[in-house]
């Protein structure tokens, strides 16, 4: 009975060793952007996988090659998958491109310039067959009509063209026949309306009779009004400097140019000393007449009572007044007629 009962435990051990099934393996873990859809739920120890990335997504390193082990374990994954790139569009004509990146699922922006209009998608996306979703738009210009041409005048277009349209950009040149001036823009321009710049006029202008300028006189003028453009000139009396335009204009204001003034000539203050002046040390008693014109320099001669030396001030004429600088010391008749010498202008430089 014992060895019937011990035969039929033998049966059941080897009976159990031969049912009981290997270890298998589950669904893989991978790395992220790997394709897993179709993975299975188990399998058996020794087979093989091949990976592949999920679309838009292309292998950059790793094995596409995992294996079920005996223990139930995979090989480890290493395949690594990065987003596809697209190829750079553009350049868009008259316009910009607003990019961030070129890889799959990215998305561009387009936009055209002032004055110009978009035809075509305003954005594109980077597709997962490494294509974008639209095609390059085109930025056209802004049409315009023909511009008006003013009473009396005529226009001169900055380009040629044919039909009855103008483009954005387009500018032209008005025109008016003497004695008519363009009384507005000179210059018009097809904007980004679709509208051109305002139309001047042509109109007549004239200025009032010219008057004078103190110390001064109008060679030849003849008083009276006189139109666009018109020109008198100006001159200064003796010994007076003449500063700015000789001539005035008549302006489409109706009014004059700037006219010139005259500035006076300067008396040199001084009795006693010695000055430089054109190019000359001269006794100021040499200067004869005692007057510089105006905007004119001379100099005078102060004395470094430290070092005993002297040195030249500068002094400029304006418009008859010539400050002496502070530091010159008149001398005294006495020191002046018989110890001239002993005067800054006469000792060392310093």
């Amino acid at each position: 009975m014992a060895q019937t009962f011990l035969l039929l435990l033998i049966c059941q051990l080897s009976l159990y060793t031969l049912v009981t099934p290997m270890k298998v393996c589950g669904r893989p873990s991978v790395q992220p952007n790997v394709e897993d859809e179709e993975f299975m739920r188990v399998y058996e120890a020794g087979q093989e996988v091949i990976l592949s990335c999920k679309r838009g997504y292309t292998p950059t390193a790793g094995s596409r090659k995992i294996i079920c082990g005996g223990s139930g374990s995979w090989s480890r994954s290493t395949l690594q998958c990065s987003r596809k790139s697209c190829p750079f569009i553009g350049p868009l004509l008259n316009g910009e491109i607003h990019i961030a990146d070129i890889v799959y699922q990215s998305t561009i922006n387009y936009t055209c310039n002032h004055g110009y209009i978009l035809h075509g998608a305003n954005t594109s996306e980077c597709l997962h067959d490494a294509t974008w979703s639209n095609p390059l738009p085109f930025c056209d210009p802004v049409i315009c009509g023909l511009p008006e041409v003013p009473k009396y005048g005529t226009i001169t277009y900055s380009r040629k063209f044919e039909g009855k349209t103008t483009l954005y950009g387009d500018s032209v040149t008005y025109n008016c026949p003497p004695p008519l001036v363009v009384f507005g823009n000179e210059i018009g321009f097809c904007t980004a309306s679709g509208k051109w710049t305002e139309t001047p006029e042509c109109r007549v202008v004239t200025c009032p009779p010219p008057t004078g300028i103190a110390n001064g006189f109008m060679p030849f003028a003849v008083i009276r009004e006189h139109g666009y453009k018109d020109r008198v000139r100006y001159g200064c009396d003796i010994n007076y400097v003449l500063v700015g335009t000789a001539e005035a204009e008549c302006l489409k204001t109706g009014n004059w140019s700037s006219k010139p003034v005259c500035r006076a000539p300067c008396t040199v203050g001084i009795d006693r000393g010695r000055i430089f002046y054109n190019g000359k040390k001269i006794w100021i008693k040499e200067l004869k007449p005692n007057r510089i014109l105006h905007s004119e320099l001379l100099e005078v001669y102060c004395q470094n009572t430290e070092k005993d030396c002297g040195y030249p001030v500068a002094t400029q004429c304006i418009d008859g007044t010539l400050k002496i600088p502070k530091c010159f010391k008149e001398p005294s008749a006495f020191t002046y007629n018989f110890q001239s010498s002993s005067l800054p202008s006469e000792i060392e430089m310093c």
